[in-house]
């Protein structure tokens, strides 16, 4: 088990911790989410940067390094639409489009296809990480800025996530046709 993996792991471990401050009633329950959320998302980029530098990418971080991301936004945006601090429509298109690009994935996988992560991909992970850290916080910020960023950068996580998974599907049909699988 190398560090990469590790911080993977330790990724997918503080999603409980991260959902205990924010939907437990508690005296800055949702400041302390906010900061573990960040702290999960932050080793995301940080795990990926080891691994590649130390040469320790592994089959198990390739699976478990997208499923931590994809575990820790769903459980983000469940939580929020729960407390009513989102509309449930953006979530669950987002979710949607996360479930159906791992299904096309796996499937492409088991044809001996894979598909890496592009640029759009890294865009949409990075705004919906931003969008979610800023409805967390807007609590904090909302005295001084009197306009919901939070809910903006939502909307615009949502145009990249749909942008990105439009664009792995006609990568994807590049090398495979989808309508074969």
């Amino acid at each position: 088990m190398n560090l990469p993996n590790k911080l993977t792991l330790g990724r997918i471990f503080l999603i409980p911790v991260f959902m205990f401050f924010l939907l437990v009633k508690i005296t800055y329950g949702k400041y302390l989410a906010a900061f573990i959320f960040i702290l999960a998302a932050s080793t995301d980029g940080l795990d990926g940067y080891i691994a590649r530098k130390r040469k320790q990418i592994t089959n198990f971080g390739k699976i478990m390094d997208p499923l931590a991301d994809k575990l820790l936004v769903t459980a983000a945006l469940i939580s929020l639409v729960q407390l009513g601090e989102i509309s449930a429509w953006p979530a669950f298109i987002i979710l949607g489009r996360e479930f159906a690009i791992t299904g096309l994935r796996s499937v492409a996988a088991a044809e001996g296809v894979v598909v890496s992560a592009s640029h759009l991909g890294k865009i949409k992970t990075v705004t919906q990480i931003i969008a979610i850290s800023l409805i967390l916080l807007e609590d904090f910020y909302s005295q001084f800025i009197n306009f919901p960023i939070g809910e903006a950068f939502l909307y615009i996580a949502l145009f990249f996530t749909l942008w990105s998974g439009v664009d792995y599907v006609r990568k994807l049909n590049t090398k495979i046709k989808i309508d074969d699988i």
